[in-house]
């Protein structure tokens, strides 16, 4: 498309106009069905071909790319920092109440204050995020601030503007809803809607994989992960985590007055703002008390984090006459509940050492203590900093509790309960391992021994793993035999093995050690993406090996890389860049390399994973994936499907053999059922696969 022909006509630029305007439109619409209503119309890969046809006419009419544009969530370089912002009215915080006698106070005060006039609450979760807020200028997102002190706060918008369920540019709503609530007529000139920006748990667990995968300390908790995210300098590294953002208050609103909360959050949803699940009003404070204890249920099959109830005084006439003090307003207060905890003996402090040399201190509980359904043993200390910050002894009394009801982690000590015999811990002087050195920096120590035994345990494990190389029957148990037979000394030693070599292993008979060579030798072209990511290179998970994997297309093109080409690719930058040069050029990553070619491993991008696994038991067979899965991510799931034989499709048709469903299933599952395609869960996957 010519900028010639663009030009040549008034009437060509006006369509050009129309189908840009069009396009934004069905993409808000469908971000809509996706984000709020979970039940999507359309595919991935009709979506991503809506917005590339948008991205194109933009191209085509920069002057048309408006910041409100779906294109322009994610645009233009990282900021160098944060401008500080005033509040139009404050942020102040809520009292918070754990006992249901403090909530009968509370409704007491409030009816004290009203003089006996009728009021009714509504009852919201309490979502343990960080807040926001939003300000509309004539419908188009103009400001985003973080609450900060509560009277400034920092400018954020950048960011803000990444989260997809955030509306970049309001509708005009119709004039009510079908409870008789009236709406303006038009979006006020300005708009404030505050909320809370979290991450769900099912997110929160992936980035800490990644987090892992790339040699990096996980994240402590779903919270502290979302305002981290939230202060990064560079838009794109925000738009990656995905955060998400629930409405719960209002700032300034010119031109209309709200009567109550319930008609702005019923107005809100009007204008493309998805709404938190269970928000219910009660007609006196028992009928709130009653919803306290039906969501003490329901919130544990959220897919975020809550940690209590707010209860608010509905009408907004009421809220004005209850005021404020100081810090909090009158007409609202939290009830939190107490997060499930258990306290035990530390017994032991280990460590263990990770495929980059990290050496992360692990704690052992005795007795193990049952924590949100599950039994722990033991949990990560994470850096000795913590430990000297939280003053964690061995044999201390100390309080466990999980992040996100998932990850269990040690809240503090019961001080009054130490031992006389509690030890202080020290950060290791050499490697628990191979007794090598160490260094120590910020709270971490790593041992710097290349050829540490514990080291290459794990790089062996994370370079066989599903979403590498993905080698079956590369256990624990086995690469510990083949380390201690000194069979394998490095990955390469992996493709020297022989049939004659495996079989003196203990438990190792004939049928298992041919498996173990047939899946080495099906390894060898899983393709260049999955071997970069399967290296343990510092700071490289599997997303930034894809990046890599697409930028230098074979082992030549990355040998002849410098530190400058490393940092100028998008999502790698200087400290990712100079840490991937070190790896191929001070260490030994070229030689590493050049050694797996010489063995018949592809170092090329041509080669796919899938392109040796042609039989198998989903040979033949087309599959969808939907929903959310309890053992496997939907990468690794779709990984499987295609290591087996079969084919993945992202929409449901006459030619789909089956639809595999997992939790919180979208638009697939239904038009599975309407055209009467077969669907089955996790488990008849497994049976069906013969994976038990």
């Amino acid at each position: 498309m010519s900028k010639a022909k663009i030009g040549s006509s008034d009437s060509y630029c006006e369509s050009i106009a129309g189908q840009i305007e069009e396009l934004r439109r069905t993409i808000h619409r469908h971000d809509q069905l996706y984000y709020d209503q979970a039940r999507p119309e359309i595919d991935d890969r009709e979506y991503d071909e809506l917005f590339r046809r948008l991205r194109e006419l933009e191209e085509a009419r920069p002057d048309l790319v408006t910041p409100d544009s779906p294109t322009q969530r994610v645009a233009g370089q990282p900021v160098e920092g944060f401008a500080a912002v005033r509040h139009a009215i404050a942020m102040i915080s809520i009292d918070n109440t754990y006992t249901e006698g403090e909530l009968l106070a509370f409704d007491a005060r409030v009816r004290k204050l009203l003089g006996g006039s009728d009021f009714t609450y509504v009852c919201e979760p309490k979502i343990d995020g960080v807040s926001l807020s939003l300000r509309y200028e004539d419908g188009r997102l103009a400001l985003a601030a973080t609450r900060g002190d509560g009277t400034s706060g920092d400018d954020v918008t950048a960011n803000a503007r990444t989260i997809r369920n955030i509306p970049l540019r309001l509708p005009a709503p119709a004039t009510g809803d079908s409870a008789g609530r009236e709406f303006p007529p038009s979006i006020p000139r300005v708009l404030e809607v505050r909320g809370e920006t979290f991450l769900t748990r099912r997110r929160f667990v992936l980035i800490n994989q990644r987090q892992e995968e790339a040699g990096e300390e996980p994240y402590a908790n779903p919270r502290n992960t979302a305002a981290g995210t939230l202060k990064l300098l560079d838009p794109r590294l925000v738009a990656a985590r995905q955060l998400h953002f629930l409405p719960h208050g209002q700032g300034v609103v010119e031109g209309f007055e709200f009567s109550g909360y319930q008609q702005w959050l019923a107005y809100l949803q009007a204008i493309g703002f998805q709404l938190a699940p269970h928000v219910t009003p009660a007609r006196d404070i028992q009928e709130a008390i009653e919803f306290l204890h039906q969501f003490a249920e329901l919130r544990k099959r959220l897919p975020f984090d809550t940690d209590g109830v707010v209860v608010k005084v509905d009408l907004l006439s009421q809220r004005r006459a209850l005021g404020s003090t100081a810090r909090a307003p009158r007409w609202c207060i939290a009830f939190k509940y107490q997060p499930e905890q258990a306290s035990t003996e530390l017994a032991n402090v280990v460590f263990q050492v990770g495929k980059t040399g990290t050496i992360t201190p692990v704690a052992e509980f005795q007795p193990p203590v049952f924590v949100s359904g599950t039994q722990v043993y033991r949990a990560s200390l994470h850096n000795f900093d913590e430990i000297r910050r939280k003053d964690i002894r061995r044999h201390d009394r100390v309080i466990v509790q999980k992040a996100g009801e998932v990850i269990p982690y040690v809240v503090g000590v019961v001080p009054e309960a130490r031992p006389p015999h509690a030890q202080i811990i020290e950060p290791p002087s050499y490697c628990p391992a191979c007794k090598g050195p160490v260094i120590h920096a910020g709270g971490f120590v790593r041992c710097t021994n290349v050829t540490c035994p514990a080291q290459l345990a794990q790089r062996l494990k994370y370079f066989g793993g599903r979403n590498q190389m993905d080698i079956e029957n590369l256990g624990s148990a086995i690469i510990e035999q083949l380390i201690n037979a000194k069979l394998v000394q490095s990955i390469p030693d992996l493709y020297r093995l022989k049939l004659e070599d495996l079989l003196p292993l203990e438990r190792m008979g004939q049928k298992s050690a041919e498996n173990l060579l047939a899946g080495i030798q099906q390894s060898k072209n899983r393709g260049w993406e999955r071997l970069l990511a399967g290296l343990s290179i510092l700071h490289v998970g599997t997303r930034t090996a894809a990046v890599l994997a697409g930028r230098f297309e074979n082992l030549e093109a990355l040998a002849a890389a410098r530190v400058v080409d490393f940092e100028s690719v998008p999502d790698i930058g200087e400290v990712v860049g100079q840490s991937i040069y070190d790896f191929l050029h001070h260490g030994p990553g070229l030689e590493l390399l050049r050694e797996l070619a010489e063995l018949g491993v592809s170092v090329r991008r041509d080669v796919t994973g899938t392109a040796a696994t042609t039989a198998g038991p989903l040979s033949g067979k087309t599959i969808v994936v939907t929903g959310e899965l309890e053992k496997y991510t939907r990468d690794q799931i779709k990984e499987m499907i295609e290591s087996l034989g079969g084919k993945v499709s992202e929409s449901v048709g006459k030619k789909t053999s089956f639809v595999l469903s997992g939790a919180n299933p979208g638009g697939k599952l239904h038009k599975a059922r309407k055209i009467g395609v077969e669907v089955i869960d996790e488990v008849e996957f497994f049976k069906r696969v013969g994976r038990g």
